[in-house]
This record gives structure tokens, sequence and C-alpha cells, in this order.
């Protein structure tokens, strides 16, 4: 994932983004939330966005946040946000520098969560 990322970052003259474990750590524990729960959004059932989820984690470097569900492998997830616009921005953001992925399997997913930080 974070090779593709970085492929369609450098044809829009971005910098790459790093790979960033504290945000891998959130991004992995939103998608199996989302999973466990049943539910789909950037929001849990507690009210916490990326931001506070991250911030609860230690970590103040937060600034995006993309999930997907039911794409089959990183080239698909890749290609449907590629043709979201929000989704399109977050990726080619020139200011974000780092990435943790998170993908969670199960019946119905797999969930993804891509959180990117400054």
């Amino acid at each position: 994932m974070l090779a593709l990322v970085n492929v369609e970052r450098a044809a829009a003259g971005c910098a790459p983004v790093s790979a960033d474990t504290g945000l891998a750590t959130v991004a992995r524990a939103h998608s199996a939330d989302m999973r466990d729960r049943g539910y789909f959004s950037h929001v849990n059932p507690e009210g916490l966005d990326p931001f506070a989820r991250a911030r609860a984690a230690g970590l103040g470097h937060a600034r995006a946040e993309n999930i997907a569900a039911g794409q089959p492998d990183a080239t698909a997830v890749m290609a449907a946000w590629m043709t979201s616009p929000g989704h399109r921005e977050n990726i080619l953001d020139c200011d974000l520098r780092t990435l943790g992925v998170g993908v969670a399997t199960g019946s119905g997913g797999p969930w993804w969560t891509q959180l990117f930080g400054a």
C-alpha cells in the first residue's frame, strides 16, 4: 500500500510518505473495530474521530484518514480511492509526510484504513 501511495504521489510531484508504526497501529485498530462492531465510519460508536483516536494513542500528528471496505486487495482499494475526490486529495496532499495502514479481514470485508500524518 505504501508503494502504491508513493507512485501516485510521485506522479503528482509530491514527496513520498514514510511508514509510521504508530499511525499503523491506530489504523489497524480502526479497521478491526469497524469489522468487529459492524459499522463503517470515520467516527467510532463512542464519537471518536481519527484525530481523537490518534491522540488517545499518544500521537498528535495525524492529519487525514481514508477508509474503505470490500475491495479485495491494495491495488483495488487504491484504484477506488483515486477515483474519489476526497480520498484522492488526502493521498496527494504534499504536506502529509507519514502513513499508517490497517486492514482487517472477515466476512463482508476487508476493511481498509489509511491514516496520514504531518
